[in-house]
């Protein structure tokens, strides 16, 4: 999603009778607030129908659409709600929306059951997708050609994204917002809505927890992961972290893995690309002291980490979201 820096960023929700009215609330939570004030980028968001019928939800909910289909053609994001019945059928000028948007180029973003409605567009034919875990079966049933995923909270492909369900398509809005605002937009956002600021795409669904012991040490596991985030600049190992919960390296993997759905490593490097991110979007040192004080060691490193995970360099990142009145941290 890309916009001009001389206007709002033009968010397109398409609304047709079975979408869920969680995730139109949310779509609406993220990008239909007025949050300038607070350092957020203006947004546009436009509810759009095949016509300007209210569009019944259920719980005897409806949405007014205030532009037609024909708005998609000017959108910087068309972002598809969930249905109620996953085999809900778009309407047919929905769909061909839907088609001629992605041939131009426009992002999609389906939250939940809305793969359902790219797939019956045709739009997830040769690529993977995801959707709500216990979903993905019927997905895999209605729609053969669609690459179904299973364990992934979010992912993209080929401009378009897929999401798992429920809280999940918060984690995907707030992560479009963070990859084309900043972090801090995307932080500040969460914050007003109470809730996690950064989950990365490929953290497990949903957590098992097999045994009371798993709930017993999650006190032990938290004060671990609190000791790392208060000292990012130093090195930590899978062994240091297990050592301070009291466990064993291989307890404390497994038992990590359980309780947040990624690795130790995985998370650490998570968190420090976070507030690399809050670092060069806020301050204004020097890429290399950024690596160190987010506990990267060297520049190259960060700079290997933010292709992989951001497909961008740290420098870049610092042209496209610093904040030129921001102060520097000492």
């Amino acid at each position: 999603m890309t916009a001009p820096p001389n206007r709002p960023g033009r968010i397109a929700l398409v609304a047709f009778p079975g979408v869920r009215a969680f995730d139109v609330s949310v779509i609406t939570e993220v990008w239909g607030v007025d949050r300038t004030d607070r350092g957020v980028p203006a947004f546009e968001l436009r509810r759009v129908a095949g016509d300007p019928a209210p569009v019944q939800l259920r719980g005897g909910l409806s949405l007014t659409p205030d532009r037609t289909l024909a708005w998609l053609a000017r959108a910087d994001l068309i972002v598809v709600p969930g249905l109620d019945d996953h085999l809900t059928p778009a309407p047919g000028p929905v769909l061909d929306a839907l088609r001629h948007a992605h041939t131009r180029g426009t992002p999609l973003a389906a939250l939940c059951g809305g793969a359902f409605t790219l797939a019956q567009a045709g739009l997830l034919d040769g690529r993977r997708a995801v959707t709500h875990w216990n979903l993905t079966e019927l997905l895999k049933q209605r729609h053969p050609r669609v690459t179904v995923m299973r364990d992934a909270l979010f992912l993209h492909e080929d401009n378009i994204w897929t999401s798992a369900g429920t809280a999940a398509g918060i984690d995907l809005c707030l992560h479009l917002v963070r990859t084309t605002y900043g972090a801090e937009a995307a932080a500040t956002i969460a914050r007003s809505m109470v809730t996690a600021p950064f989950r990365t795409g490929t953290q497990a669904q949903f957590i098992e927890h097999p045994t009371p012991r798993a709930d017993r040490d999650a006190d032990a596991l938290a004060e671990a992961r609190a000791h790392a985030m208060a000292h990012l600049a130093e090195p930590h190992t899978v062994s240091g972290l297990a050592a301070r919960a009291g466990m064993s390296a291989r307890t404390f993997a497994r038992r990590f893995q359980a309780t947040t759905g990624t690795t130790p490593m995985r998370w650490l490097i998570t968190q420090r690309i976070a507030a690399a991110q809050k670092l060069l979007e806020r301050t204004d040192l020097p890429v290399p002291e950024v690596a160190r004080r987010a506990g990267f060691g060297s520049e190259v490193t960060m700079r290997q980490h933010f292709a992989t995970h951001l497909s961008t360099s740290p420098r870049d990142y610092r042209l496209a979201f610093h904040d030129r009145g921001g102060e520097e941290v000492g």
